[in-house]
């Protein structure tokens, strides 16, 4: 069985009826993954149909390369670089883009990575392995003001001033570049937590977004996909926490751009979460690119 069949992707189907798949189109998924939703698109293109697959992790890219499929064209990047990677293979517009965002299940299953506190690994969190700083490189430096900033902000964690100073003294002894490690010195330095709740779970989806500036890259593509859409193109994001979630209903706010396809967020079936736990915090927000005859009429967001 290979990765795309193992790692079922989230809320497809869904997925696909918001992207409305033209057989003759051109279509950007920005989070390869192992290729479960790229995989689906290809089976509704036609053949003269493409896809152009990114993704930052270079054992993603080397899954994409897998499927002999002439229609999809693989790079090894960021979403954020759309604009200047369609242009690069001549591609003005494209008929949709789908993004889903957060880290794939074979990071998380996978030690090496260092993305899950529940595997002992190498402190590593770059979703692109063959650049940038890891999380253990950026915690033996960074002060305790900073290891406390981005906790805060990017994990919600409201015990972040202790877990930061526990941080900076456990590093004075020893460095700190163990998964198992961190999350037994967050345990230690955490009051409470919610139930069914592990201690490190804020402290390590805050360290993730630092590590691979995934917010910011957020902010930087969303508008890139305006002008990267055909009139009428559709835009469909995933988000697994309210950080991304946020950014994303800002930005399909404005109404002089999207015409956004559901008032509230799709989630997950209780089905779908039975057989995909992770899909249980996944939010679908779908728009469509206004064509400015059509301006005007379009609801508000809601949460």
């Amino acid at each position: 069985m290979n990765d795309g069949a193992r790692h079922a992707p989230v809320l497809l189907k869904p997925a696909l009826e918001a992207l409305a798949v033209r057989a003759a189109g051109i279509y950007v998924d920005g989070t390869f993954g192992r290729g479960g939703h790229s995989r689906a698109l290809l089976d509704r293109l036609g053949a003269s149909g493409r896809l152009i697959a990114f993704d930052r992790d270079p054992e993603a890219i080397d899954s994409a390369r897998e499927i002999s499929d002439a229609r999809l064209h693989v790079e090894h990047a960021s979403f954020d670089s759309i604009d200047e990677r369609l242009r690069a293979r001549g591609i003005e517009r494209v008929d949709g883009i789908l993004l889903d965002l957060g880290v794939s299940s074979p990071q998380l299953d996978t030690a090496e990575r260092g993305f899950s506190f529940r595997h002992d690994g190498p402190l590593d969190m770059r979703m692109d392995t063959t650049q940038g700083e890891s999380a253990g490189a950026w915690l033996a430096r960074a002060n305790e003001r900073d290891i406390r900033e981005v906790i805060r902000d990017y994990g919600e964690e409201r015990y972040a001033q202790s877990i930061a100073r526990a941080i900076v003294a456990a590093r004075a002894q020893q460095p700190i570049t163990r998964t198992r490690q961190l999350a037994a010195l967050v345990a230690s330095a955490v009051r409470s937590r919610e139930p069914n709740q592990d201690p490190a779970t804020r402290t390590f989806q805050a360290l993730r977004i630092h590590v691979n500036q995934e917010l910011a890259r957020l902010e930087i593509a969303l508008p890139k996909c305006i002008d990267a859409l055909l009139p009428a193109g559709r835009l469909v994001v995933i988000s697994f926490h309210s950080l991304e979630d946020r950014i994303v209903k800002h930005a399909l706010r404005d109404r002089s751009v999207w015409q956004t396809l559901s008032k509230k967020p799709i989630t997950a079936s209780d089905a779908e979460v039975e057989e995909n736990p992770r899909a249980r915090s996944a939010k679908l927000r779908a728009a469509r690119r206004v064509v400015m005859a059509e301006m005007g009429g379009e609801e508000e967001l809601d949460a």
